[in-house]
């Protein structure tokens, strides 16, 4: 299970880069919401490896810097794989939403949530990128895996 989920952050890390990338080359063409659903993508999976390791979060619409975001990628990347590979992923934990409402979920639920939050954004931004007239990237886990 945990060599799975490590190959699931792999595939959401490299496309997340992937992404970064083609935003950065077309900064010119691209659009508000572009830019905010890349870092949303990005500060979600901080605020859930936060939440799992009791660390402070990042707001879940905060723009920031751009050449930063290689770097949040790399961290989250590197603190999701610390979460899989030391920590009992049946564990439970207890936070709060952005609104302030409480919820109680395992570690595993929440970092499938996190992988599954990344596709789906990325998505949008592959839809937006092609409204703005840059060629999207195929995100798909099956082209990651050929």
């Amino acid at each position: 299970m945990k060599e799975k989920l490590i190959d699931l952050f792999e595939y959401t890390y490299h496309f997340n880069k992937e992404m970064i990338k083609v935003i950065t080359e077309n900064l010119d063409k691209v659009d508000e919401k572009t830019i905010s659903l890349i870092n949303h993508t990005l500060n979600a999976q901080q605020i859930w490896n936060s939440r799992i390791l009791g660390e402070k979060t990042f707001d879940v619409w905060q723009i920031n810097p751009f050449e930063s975001l290689d770097s949040i990628n790399n961290e989250n990347f590197e603190k999701s794989i610390y979460i899989i590979k030391n920590l009992d992923l049946e564990a439970k934990r207890d936070y709060q939403n952005s609104k302030g409402i409480k919820f109680e979920n395992s570690v595993f639920e929440m970092l499938f949530h996190v992988i599954n939050h990344s596709t789906y954004h990325r998505g949008q931004i592959n839809s937006l990128l092609k409204q703005c007239g840059v060629e999207p990237i195929l995100t798909d886990y099956i082209f990651y895996k050929r």
